[in-house]
């Protein structure tokens, strides 16, 4: 099967690291190493943690109405993105719904970089093209570029022996640099909820970083089972489980990505697909909202399961969920109607026919440290 997948160009040394390989979104991707899930989990959240996230897609943006025109498309303020700073956006489609989730960085000369989704890369391609292809220049990176997330309390200090004005960096600021003689582009940013960086570098040069960061004595490498039970840790949605087409930035609870300079009552109001819904969601309500959610015994609550009250009447379903390593327990994020959302509601989960009980929980589990000056 492996034959017929993607590769990022770690492949080779996911292999020789011993790792467990498999499909994810269409590529060879490491879930683990042997050290496990939970030793890594652990490993990102006490030093640092090496991920290979060169699956996801870098589309680069160029032209003096760049930022203007991928603000048609997003809830959120791209012109006055200060050059050197990166955001968290979401394309929507007419009805609101999120067609994918991604970063915008400011490189300055009139360009932006953006980082998508490895499922949805190429469908985000065909949309900047069909809606705003005639306003700037449209350059897909996806072969030319890897992409590697060193996350931790220690990333700064494995990173800054390489390149030592990361440490100057705070949360999400963005740069070119040199590390170890390698251009690269560098964020002070990740998916983990910890400090670290996202560093964009030439996909053949990626296995010599890699290796380079690797023989730092405070990074080990870490797959995607540990990337995944960290972001829903930190409370973080994966595209795709967390949110879809189907689903606002309201229904998400992402208002706080919704700038305010394109809220309703903003400078620069709507102008985005779906904005008149989400207006009118955030006005009124949404029917159902994403929530985290407590499993009060040591039974994980996965993916799917359903969501009843103590009346046994359906009221939703949890997205993502699984063991919480850094709190030794497990944690779950669900859709649950309006009525339930209120901090440490009593809801039930039925695994494998049984109740497990929960309790709706503020967000993130684990609080976040990322760096900011």
């Amino acid at each position: 099967m492996s034959q017929d997948l993607l590769k990022t160009p770690l492949n080779a040394l996911h292999r020789e690291l011993g790792a467990k390989m498999v499909e994810f979104a269409g590529y060879d991707m490491p879930v683990q190493y042997p050290a496990g899930v939970m030793k890594e989990h652990l490993h990102t959240r006490e030093q640092a943690g090496l991920f290979d996230v060169s699956h996801m897609g870098q589309i680069l943006l160029s032209g003096a109405n760049a930022a203007q025109a991928l603000e048609t498309l997003v809830p959120v303020d791209i012109i006055d993105l200060p050059v050197g700073m990166q955001r968290y956006a979401m394309f929507t489609n007419e009805a609101g719904g999120i067609l994918d989730d991604l970063m915008v960085a400011n490189l300055g000369n009139d360009q932006l970089m953006l980082v998508v989704n490895a499922a949805c890369k190429e469908q985000d391609l065909a949309h900047l093209r069909k809606h705003i292809g005639n306003q700037c220049e449209i350059t897909p990176l996806f072969e030319e570029r890897a992409l590697l997330a060193l996350q931790g309390p220690q990333a700064v200090t494995a990173l800054a022996r390489l390149a030592p004005e990361v440490a100057k960096m705070t949360f999400m600021q963005y740069t070119s640099m040199p590390i170890d003689g390698i251009d690269c582009y560098i964020s002070r940013s990740g998916y983990t909820g910890e400090d670290g960086y996202e560093i964009s570098v030439p996909a053949d040069q990626a296995e010599s970083l890699a290796r380079r960061l690797l023989a730092e004595p405070e990074v080990a490498a870490i797959g995607l089972g540990a990337r995944d039970s960290l972001r829903l840790e930190a409370g973080l949605c994966l595209y795709g489980h967390d949110m879809n087409t189907e689903t606002t930035p309201i229904q998400a609870s992402l208002l706080w990505a919704i700038s305010k300079v394109r809220r309703a009552d903003g400078a620069r109001a709507g102008g985005f697909p779906g904005a008149e819904q989400v207006f009118a969601q955030h006005q009124s309500g949404a029917a159902s909202k994403r929530v985290g959610l407590l499993p009060q015994e040591r039974t994980p609550v996965r993916e799917g399961a359903q969501i009843v009250d103590a009346d046994d009447k359906p009221v939703g379903t949890v997205c993502s969920g699984g063991f919480g390593p850094t709190l030794g327990a497990p944690v779950a994020m669900g859709y649950v109607d309006a009525a339930f959302t209120a901090l440490d509601t009593p809801l039930w989960a039925i695994v494998r026919g049984k109740k497990v009980p929960m309790k709706v929980s503020k967000m993130p589990f684990v609080s976040p440290r990322y760096f900011r000056g």
